[in-house]
């Protein structure tokens, strides 16, 4: 019989992280367990309040599942049992690595893919006034991707420019948090492009993001809060250019590579990103992260302390995770 038991975590930041939305200082995760013939399986989720998710919601959602996992239900299963989010993400995951440890296999030979390679992360710049946020770059100048969040605050393209101007090889990217006005968009974009930025995420809220089909994006567009699963694809196309896929929004392993195919098929360029979880949230990401043009799996580098047996990075270079971590 399979027990699953899901119980929060706390990891500490090594600085206050700040978006447009708040700040925090450190990530509470949902950490999932599921045990069985002696091997305990890990997941973890990180509940998004802009989804309207909470440490409780998810928790309480990951116990509506517990009876049905412990009689067999499996990660096909699960997929009409919660929807997609941060609970089914932690489950999903847990169930990746049961698999694989019972195989006595790598979740990548279980899924036909091949192994991860070694893999180059952006690293995310906090929101900060303009001077602030180009000393930070300035900090990082040696890590080859940087992104910056932006704030729709009219200091934008100063933050950018400062950025620019400490680290003018480095490639950069955006998040806009859905921070700018429609009427901002164009005007944004074309200011970007001229500071070298390589892609803007979410520019305008996802109730306003027909508005990017009005005009050429002179830098490509990735939908991130506009896009979660496969059945998103119609609502971007024409708008824009790449998708992020982050497991907590496709509700985990199984239909972030499904996503992933479908991407391809579909001519979108890729992006995999990540919520500010631990290790054990980045490893199951690196399997999509191999498929992606741009990887974003950083959160660890953002902790005061990542947990045991965690990813190994070299400055902005990931390896592949281990099988004591996951999969």
């Amino acid at each position: 019989m399979m027990v699953l038991q899901a119980k929060e975590r706390v990891f500490p930041l090594a600085a206050e992280f700040k978006i447009s939305r708040g700040a925090r200082t450190e990530s509470r995760v949902v950490e999932v367990t599921v045990e069985a013939d002696g091997i305990t399986a890990l997941g973890e989720a990180f509940p998004y309040p802009r989804y309207g998710e909470s440490i409780d919601s998810v928790i309480t959602q990951i116990d509506s599942v517990a009876a049905a996992i412990a009689g067999g239900a499996g990660r096909d299963e699960l997929q009409g049992m919660l929807p997609a989010g941060a609970a089914r993400n932690a489950v999903d995951c847990a169930l990746w690595d049961l698999e694989a440890k019972r195989a006595g296999k790598r979740v990548w030979e279980l899924a036909g893919i091949p192994a991860p390679p070694v893999l180059t992360t952006a690293y995310t710049l906090s929101l900060d006034a303009p001077e602030a946020m180009g000393a930070a770059a300035a900090a990082q100048k040696a890590r080859p991707v940087l992104k910056l969040k932006l704030a729709g605050d009219g200091q934008d393209e100063a933050r950018v420019a400062a950025v620019r101007a400490a680290t003018p090889e480095a490639k950069l990217i955006v998040d806009a948090n859905e921070g700018a006005k429609p009427a901002e968009a164009e005007a944004l974009c074309r200011a970007l492009a001229k500071l070298g930025v390589a892609m803007i995420e979410q520019p305008v809220a996802v109730a306003d993001d027909a508005c990017l089909a009005g005009f050429p994006h002179p830098v490509p567009l990735c939908a991130d809060e506009s896009f979660h699963t496969r059945a998103d694809f119609g609502k971007v196309e024409g708008r824009y250019d790449f998708i992020n896929i982050k497991l907590d929004k496709t509700g985990g392993l199984t239909e972030a590579l499904a996503v992933a195919e479908e991407a391809k098929r579909r001519g979108f360029r890729i992006m995999t990103g990540c919520m500010v979880g631990s290790s054990l949230a980045m490893a199951p990401a690196t399997l999509v992260a191999a498929q992606s043009e741009i990887v974003d799996i950083d959160g660890p580098l953002l902790m005061a302390k990542d947990r045991e047996n965690g990813l190994t990075y070299r400055g902005s270079l990931v390896e592949p995770p281990s099988a004591k971590l996951w999969g």
